[in-house]
């Protein structure tokens, strides 16, 4: 059943009531116990002091109000989920809960934090991790309520209060998840603001956030330009910047494994998450055989000319650098939307779109966002990585491989030398999403930081006794 504009927009309108349908207190600058102010200055004041009061109460209390966290939020990832869903026009509702629930589930809490001590013959040097303060949060409409949730379990884990400051086109789902995240907080026992966002999200909010004296460490969770401004701040900066993953298949892989795989990592929500596989390269001898399997898995493989009709709507221009830029209006659609728009009726089963295409195509230089994935052969391995290096543009980001062959696994790991590296599954294993090791939604591969966590957001201090506290 396809819905006309007019139904579209009520079913955005219902769910958005349900988003601004609590029972809160008006108090002139902001409402009373959501942590949403109607200015940043506000907004940041008010967590800066919650953090003083978060420390005063110690560890123990520290975990209970992560456990309450935890408990809070999986009663409402369905609601976040539909509201993300209606109020960006990205991804799929499925897949947003089980992104919100990875989030939810595997961040860590105060348990990844440690202290060090040294002893020797002059004494005692007791290291311990402590907390910025104030972080301010910069955080994308791809995955809003995602990243937020997983950003305060960190930085509260380390002890800090953060302020966010969301992408206008998720303000809704965001300032909700703020909300809930306070009265989940607030029930534990905890400060009151102890996360804080503003009413109205814009760039210049976002500015007075970056520059604000009290705002100690700046975590910015976007695109290129929303990272080089936090990067003027003069202030530490932990940035998430763009990927464009590739995946290798050899033809030692296992072939319907490999398209499976392919289909889940790059159909994730619509292939928004910047770990989702981008581009697909294929070694030359199973190059047919990998594209049948992908069909048969959920693909639907289009030609040339439709390839060509399709990249007047996908691609708006280039960048600084040459490479194509996404139209945002088709970014996260599903692929059975994407085709229509040429006229081109797929399955709405339909996970990706697939176009052979030569490496040097702009659809595989650019990081799309949007399930409509190239691929191209290649006549030796050594090409195909080659390639990969290239389209992954040196983001350090994330890439992938299905190949049982040790050496070709090892060669791709130390070339492209990404961030995240996966073999032989969906590029969502490297964030724990049916793999081992914890989660994030901030892989800071600009800054070095890799897959945040609580001891990301902390500060070492050291404490040293001369001459004691040496047992023996």
């Amino acid at each position: 059943m396809k819905l006309d504009q007019k139904e579209v927009n009520f079913i955005i309108e219902e769910v958005l009531k349900k988003l601004t349908d609590t029972k809160v207190v008006s108090s002139g600058s902001k409402q009373t116990g959501t942590g949403i102010y109607d200015n940043m200055d506000n907004a940041i004041d008010a967590a800066y002091n919650a953090q003083k009061e978060l420390v005063k109460l110690g560890m123990m209390k520290r975990k209970e109000i992560i456990e309450q966290i935890r408990r809070v939020m999986r009663t409402h990832v369905r609601l976040l989920s539909e509201a993300a869903v209606a109020e960006t026009g990205m991804g799929r509702v499925d897949h947003k809960i089980n992104k919100n629930l990875l989030a939810i589930d595997k961040t860590p809490g105060v348990e990844d934090l440690s202290s060090t001590a040294y002893t020797g013959d002059r004494g005692l040097a007791l290291v311990e991790m402590a907390p910025y303060g104030l972080i301010g949060s910069i955080t994308p409409s791809t995955n809003s309520s995602e990243t937020i949730i997983n950003n305060s379990i960190s930085m509260i884990s380390a002890g800090n209060s953060v302020v966010f400051g969301p992408h206008p086109a998720a303000k809704g789902v965001s300032q909700k998840t703020v909300e809930l995240l306070n009265g989940a907080i607030q029930s534990a026992g905890g400060p009151v603001d102890l996360v804080t966002t503003v009413s109205d999200p814009s760039i210049e909010a976002s500015q007075t956030l970056m520059k604000h004296q009290k705002v100690r460490l700046l975590v910015v969770t976007g695109g290129p330009g929303v990272v080089e401004l936090a990067m003027k701040s003069g202030k530490k900066v932990i940035a998430a910047g763009p990927g464009n993953p590739p995946v290798v298949v050899d033809e030692t892989a296992d072939i319907p494994g490999a398209a499976r795989d392919i289909v889940l990592g790059a159909g994730l929500d619509n292939n928004i998450v910047c770990i989702a596989e981008k581009e697909i390269f294929a070694l030359k001898k199973i190059a047919d055989h990998l594209k049948s399997e992908l069909c048969r898995h959920g693909a639907c493989e289009l030609s040339s000319r439709d390839l060509d009709k399709l990249m007047e709507h996908i691609m708006t221009g280039k960048d600084s650098h040459g490479h194509g830029v996404a139209n945002r209006n088709l970014v996260g659609r599903n692929a059975s939307v994407i085709a229509s728009i040429i006229g081109l009726r797929v399955p709405e089963e339909t996970k990706i779109l697939i176009a052979e295409v030569p490496p040097s195509h702009p659809l595989v230089m650019m990081e799309q966002l949007m399930p409509v994935i190239p691929f191209s052969r290649f006549d030796s391995f050594d090409d195909a990585i080659a390639w990969s290096l290239r389209a992954e543009h040196g983001f350090y980001h994330t890439s992938s491989i299905h190949s049982k062959n040790v050496e070709n696994l090892s060669i791709m790991a130390s070339v492209v030398n990404t961030t995240i590296f996966v073999k032989n599954a969906p590029t969502y294993a490297g964030i724990g999403m049916g793999g081992e090791g914890h989660t994030t939604f901030t892989i800071a591969s600009p800054t070095g930081e890799g897959l945040t966590s609580a001891r990301t957001f902390t500060r070492q201090r050291r404490c040293t006794l001369v001459d004691y506290f040496r047992i023996i």
